[in-house]
């Protein structure tokens, strides 16, 4: 099985509503990215989905390795939209998270451990907020992510990310194990009833 680098999925969600369940959560104190070295200027995540029973916040922000069980958090029970978002993806879901990037910000160019469909692990990313100035790069090659749409990104690969505008991005997040009905919904295989 070939898979791209980057593919775009066969989802598309309203922006306004995207962007209305982000406000209510203005009041929510947003968590540092822990790995600093990636990073020059504010990058900021909240949990929407995390490890079930986490008690530490960065607990909440990531796909742990050997973890199988994650559940909502109280911030994602807020969010009648961003519910309605997780419920149309039809494979289980791990972690969830909103990341954000101000102004001014860089992610640097990293690659993140066994995380692609070939390692069994996909991340996809919903832009919730954005700007004609950020610029995201795969593998020396620009992905041009729009409000609403939905990307499965091999992250394994070397990528980095500019916010040279002058509004904040930000992303829904979203980890999941890799399953025979994911590689069906994203046309990768035919799916099991087909009938050629």
């Amino acid at each position: 099985m070939s898979v791209p680098d980057r593919l775009k999925l066969p989802l598309s969600f309203d922006g306004a509503l995207l962007q209305r369940d982000l406000a209510i959560l203005d009041s929510f104190d947003w968590i540092d990215h822990f790995v600093k070295r990636n990073y020059e200027g504010d990058w900021t995540v909240l949990p929407l989905r995390g490890t079930k029973g986490a008690q530490h916040p960065i607990m909440s922000i990531y796909s742990a390795p050997g973890e199988t069980e994650y559940e909502d958090t109280a911030i994602l029970g807020q969010c009648a939209y961003f519910q309605s978002v997780l419920r149309a993806f039809p494979f289980k879901l791990y972690a969830v998270r909103l990341m954000a990037l101000t102004p001014g910000s860089i992610i640097k160019p990293h690659h993140d451990h066994d995380l692609s469909i070939e390692d069994g692990f996909a991340r996809f990313h919903i832009p919730i907020t954005t700007n004609a100035d950020v610029s995201f790069t795969l593998n020396d090659q620009a992905v041009n992510m729009q409000v609403g749409e939905c990307w499965y990104l091999r992250l394994s690969d070397t990528h980095s990310v500019k916010n040279q505008g002058d509004e904040t991005r930000v992303h829904m997040v979203i980890d999941a194990p890799v399953t025979p009905e994911m590689l069906a919904f994203m046309g990768l295989v035919e799916p099991h009833n087909s009938h050629n």
